[in-house]
């Protein structure tokens, strides 16, 4: 079964969709932190210089600078936020200065109380009692406060903004190298989730696949409880319905096609039967209307004779009786409008009581009939059919019984059938005429048959019955004679 190509695969669509969301949402905050990181990082700094301001001015109202707490805060501040500071108070005196160089901001603050600072400078917001700004100091820039409290506490503090910048570039290029190992492994987990998500989904197309070539076999056997799992829940009713619609369509078609055949053969049967009819009738018709012809013409004065023509008549016109009467009963069976009534009987007592009814036609003919003394042997059927099976056998046997004049039945058990067996010494029948026994109006020796009033009827009625039973009959020669034999199931 050829698979059609997938153009465009899920699972590929689900990876390059996950990679290129993750990669537009890295790149974005990449381009974020360019553009923003610096200045929002200039602002957290503000914030905490502030903060040191309100440190400083709190202390001034309530003459804290002396204070272990004072200092310990202060350089809090300045060891985790890498700000310099410097306070002094009304008297030019020392209040505060960080360890990491606050003493070299005295001159700088100096220079800004009295104005002579000639340094460029930034003015990012200035107040009642403080300036911040932004200054250059040779090729390093910095983001400082000073100012003088009502109290006439001054200050001053700074933090380098080279440092920021460096900390955004490093935080910009760590989140690029995160970015591209997290894009990798996104994509890796991605192709290994989505192959497990799209599996099923394959399963499914494989099944729809084999749905289409009318191979309803396959079922989906997944367990999960999401929208694939209940789709393919679907799909094995949908493949179970169209199984079941499809057997019933094929089913329905068979009996169509076996009821046109039906059909056809039943209108062969009649012409077939018609014809063989007209044949088999032609004869004792035609003596029938001889011989009423020369009665009636009076070719004949003399009693003896007048019998003669007499007997033969009524002889046709019992033999064309027979043959009517089994031509029904064949025709019966053939049709399928004779039931057959299957019970349990004792075949060894029905065929024993057959050849003692049949003994008078046996002793006529001089023939000897064998057969040994059986058991009941129990066997399913219909009675009534079966032994008009064995009537047609065994009169077929006295009819052509020859040489030494013997006729033998056997019944033979089997595991789970019992075969019975009418055996006439003569002649074998021709190989070439074998198949041909079983059809209807069907004659090996027609002037023979003609002798004994046969209408080769007889074992189309055996075919027949056996057939509507399900059971096998057959024939076999031997060198002194022939052998027929039906089976029957064991009760």
């Amino acid at each position: 079964m050829r698979k059609l190509p997938v153009k465009h695969s899920i699972r590929r669509q689900f990876a390059l969709i996950f990679i290129g969301l993750m990669s537009a949402a890295i790149f974005s905050c990449w381009l974020i932190n360019i553009i923003f990181l610096e200045q929002y990082y200039i602002r957290s700094k503000t914030q905490v210089i502030f903060a040191a301001h309100d440190s400083i001015r709190q202390a001034a109202n309530s003459n804290l600078y002396s204070t272990e707490e004072f200092e310990r805060e202060l350089g809090d501040v300045c060891g985790i936020y890498n700000i310099t500071i410097y306070v002094m108070d009304v008297n030019s005196q020392v209040r505060y200065a960080s360890s990491n160089g606050g003493m070299e901001l005295e001159k700088r603050l100096m220079a800004y109380l009295f104005g002579f600072l000639s340094d460029t400078v930034h003015v990012i917001e200035e107040g009642d009692d403080y300036v911040v700004q932004r200054v250059r100091v040779g090729d390093d820039e910095y983001l400082e406060m000073y100012g003088r409290l009502n109290s006439g506490i001054s200050f001053i503090m700074r933090t380098p903004v080279e440092s920021i910048r460096e900390s955004v570039k490093v935080a910009n290029r760590f989140l690029a190298y995160i970015g591209t190992a997290a894009a990798l492994a996104g994509g890796i987990i991605i192709w290994i989730v989505s192959g497990k998500i799209t599996k099923p989904i394959l399963e499914l197309n494989s099944i729809s696949e084999k749905m289409v070539h009318l191979d309803f076999e396959a079922k989906y056997a997944g367990g999960a409880h999401n929208e694939i799992g209940l789709l393919g829940q679907n799909i094995n009713k949908l493949s179970a319905s169209l199984e079941q619609s499809i057997s019933e369509l094929k089913t329905a078609n068979n009996e169509l096609q076996k009821d046109i055949e039906k059909k056809e053969e039943i209108d062969g049967m009649r012409k077939e039967f018609l014809a063989n009819v007209s044949h088999e009738l032609k004869t004792p018709i035609a003596l029938i209307q001889g011989y009423a012809e020369g009665l009636s013409e009076g070719v004949n004065d003399d009693e003896e004779s007048r019998n003669f023509y007499c007997e033969v008549i009524m002889d046709e016109a019992a033999k064309m009786n027979r043959m009517v009467q089994k031509l029904l009963t064949l025709n019966q069976l053939e049709f399928g409008n004779d039931v057959v009534a299957m019970e349990r009987f004792d075949l060894a007592a029905m065929v024993k009581n057959y050849v003692q009814s049949a003994g008078i036609l046996t002793r006529q003919n001089e023939i000897q009939v064998c057969m040994e003394e059986y058991e009941p042997i129990y066997v399913w059927g219909d009675e009534y059919k079966i032994e008009e099976v064995f009537m047609n056998y065994f009169s077929n046997a006295v009819n052509h019984c020859g040489g030494e004049k013997k006729i033998v039945i056997t019944l033979t058990q089997g595991e789970d059938v019992v075969r019975a067996g009418v055996f006439n010494t003569g002649e074998p029948i021709p190989e070439a005429a074998v198949p041909h026994l079983w059809e209807k109006f069907y004659k090996v020796d027609k002037a023979r048959t003609r002798e004994y009033g046969g209408s080769g009827v007889g074992l189309s009625i055996v075919k027949a019955v056996m057939e509507s039973m399900n059971r096998k009959y057959g024939v076999e020669n031997y060198t002194n004679g022939v052998l027929f034999w039906f089976e029957l199931e064991k009760a």
